[in-house]
């Protein structure tokens, strides 16, 4: 155990600064899972992608971040957290500079790989040493500040997106990481003490990390093209690395995807499992979630990602393509959950020396639900955007207090030498739901646009099969397509008719998007649930190893 790790007075100034240099870093990558979504509209129109491109864009960086950071985690602690937190910035400098040179989809979708195996040499890396470091009443502030930066991260990634594309160009959400990264790789190796885990088990768990991998990787592949490919009979072919899978083929390969995910996520809890009964290097150890706190804290933290970032995922489409709102308005009033997330970070800690941790945990879930329901209610075809922000600063309000606090909560049992494997589990399930929040927000939009729009264009009397194609054009495009004929204006294929085909789309996307965070919400509730059983389970005595 290192020095640091055994530390149980008061931090020193160099402990703060690097707290601060972690907090920069792990707020980059976590900035980078928002900033693209309201610059999503741009990079469809210049690129060309179409809707499971879209959802690629943000899912691959979410769902590569996922199936690698147990490894991560793993890996910090033996080879080192700082070592591993410096390679991981500098990867993620690289993807960064080959995502804003990207000329496809395929090349953009690669480097956001690559930018999400950067992100997973981060992200444990900082919790796993702000846990080793920051021990007693510290170790709350220290949680505090660090959960403040994710939500206020994720927040602000909208307002930075639209900042960026409206002044200079969708590539600048990329490449100004380049900077910023360079001197946090600079200052870390200052500020960040250097710290391990306990001297591990002999072999690395190749075959654990290739399970999980592979389950976490069908599952989001699945859910993401179970609208274009079909969620049973076929509707379109799949080719990958030269296979096909055929558009007549008995059933579609998504449910085959399925049954593979969930074939591989069982056989790696029994390998892991095994690996710990022969007293060999485990991925996860199992034995984290007796702890009671961890695994509803986890369940949890999984169903709020899933919510939050399908409400992210969503309503800039909506703003855009619908309201017609300039990429920087859109992401002036997703701000508004900065304001609220930002604000209510800082005063979790204070209000949790009142109500305790779990009970912010609640209170902020339930603003989250509340904030949600109001979006759902206010967003129309011609809603004014003062009328979304003000709901969405409640939201953020309940973001920033439940996410300061969630993280000790889930962590709030672990023993400080086993806090690699904690904070790696406890941070993939927030990127598992992160990624499945986008694929099933692609998703529920897709079907939702599916019903909204045709029933739309048959009451404005669009004729039938005009309205049809207009209708797919659009769900397949995002909603890239209401923009197009906008611009166009009499001089579209709808001549004289455009402005009301336009009007009819518009009234079916603000429908659809109600029923989209509609059903974010119900994942917020699920969360809420949670967190409830999980604010009961804390009123117990802590653990010693608290």
């Amino acid at each position: 155990m290192s020095a640091s790790e055994a530390q149980v007075g008061a931090p020193t100034r160099r402990d703060w600064l690097g707290l601060a240099t972690l907090s920069v870093g792990l707020g980059m990558i976590v900035l980078d899972g928002t900033i693209v979504a309201v610059a999503l509209p741009a990079i469809i129109a210049d690129l060309d992608l179409d809707l499971t491109d879209a959802q690629w864009v943000n899912s691959s960086y979410a769902v590569v971040l996922a199936a690698f950071l147990l490894a991560a985690g793993k890996l910090a602690d033996r080879w080192g957290r700082r070592r591993m937190f410096l390679a991981g910035l500098v990867v993620f400098i690289t993807g960064s500079v080959l995502a804003a040179l990207a000329d496809s989809a395929g090349a953009l979708i690669s480097a956001r790989v690559v930018q999400a195996l950067g992100a997973a040499g981060i992200m444990p890396s900082t919790l796993s040493t702000v846990n080793a470091t920051f021990r007693g009443r510290y170790r709350a502030a220290a949680f505090g500040v660090w959960g403040a930066v994710i939500s206020g991260a994720a927040a602000v990634g909208p307002l930075a997106g639209g900042a960026l594309t409206s002044y200079a160009s969708w590539r600048w959400i990329f490449l100004v990481n380049v900077p910023v990264c360079a001197v946090v790789l600079l200052a870390a190796t200052v500020t960040v003490r250097p710290t391990h885990g306990v001297t591990p088990a002999q072999g690395a768990d190749v075959a654990g990390a290739l399970l999980s991998g592979i389950g976490l990787g069908a599952l989001v592949f699945a859910v993401i093209e179970g609208p274009k490919l079909g969620w049973w009979a076929p509707q379109a072919e799949l080719t990958v690395l030269g296979s096909t899978w055929p558009a007549d083929a008995p059933i579609s390969v998504v449910p085959v995807l399925l049954a593979v995910a969930v074939v591989f996520l069982i056989l790696f809890v029994a390998w892991e499992r095994h690996r710990r009964r022969v007293r060999r290097s485990a991925l996860l150890d199992l034995t984290l979630f007796r702890l009671p706190t961890f695994t509803w804290g986890n369940l949890t933290a999984a169903a709020v990602a899933v919510g939050e970032f399908a409400i992210v995922f969503t309503l800039p489409l909506y703003l855009v393509n619908a309201r017609g709102l300039s990429v920087m308005a859109a992401g002036g009033v997703l701000a508004a959950m900065a304001l609220g997330a930002f604000g209510a970070g800082a005063a979790a800690r204070h209000l949790a020396d009142r109500i305790g941790t779990p009970g912010v945990v609640l209170a902020g879930l339930g603003l989250e639900v509340v904030g949600a329901g109001l979006v759902v209610l206010a967003a129309g075809p011609t809603t004014p955007a003062g009328l979304i922000a003000a709901p969405l600063v409640l939201y953020g309000l309940g973001l920033g207090l439940a996410s300061a606090q969630l993280t000790g909560t889930v962590l709030r049992d672990v023993p400080t030498e086993m806090s690699g494997q904690g904070s790696a589990t406890q941070s993939t399930v927030r990127q598992v739901g992160s990624a499945l929040g986008t694929a099933l927000a692609g998703s529920a939009l897709s079907v939702a646009l599916a019903l909204t729009l045709p029933s739309a264009l048959a009451a404005a009397g669009v004729p039938g099969t005009s309205a049809d194609q207009v209708a797919t054009t659009t769900r397949t495009s995002a909603g890239s397509t209401i923009a197009q004929l906008r611009d166009a204006g009499a001089a579209s294929p709808f001549g004289s008719n455009t402005d009301q085909v336009v009007a009819a789309l518009i009234q079916g996307f603000a429908d659809a998007t109600r029923i989209t965070v509609a059903f974010a919400a119900v994942f917020l509730l699920i969360g809420l649930a949670g967190a409830v059983r999980v604010w009961l389970v804390a009123r117990r005595p802590a653990s010693a190893a608290e």
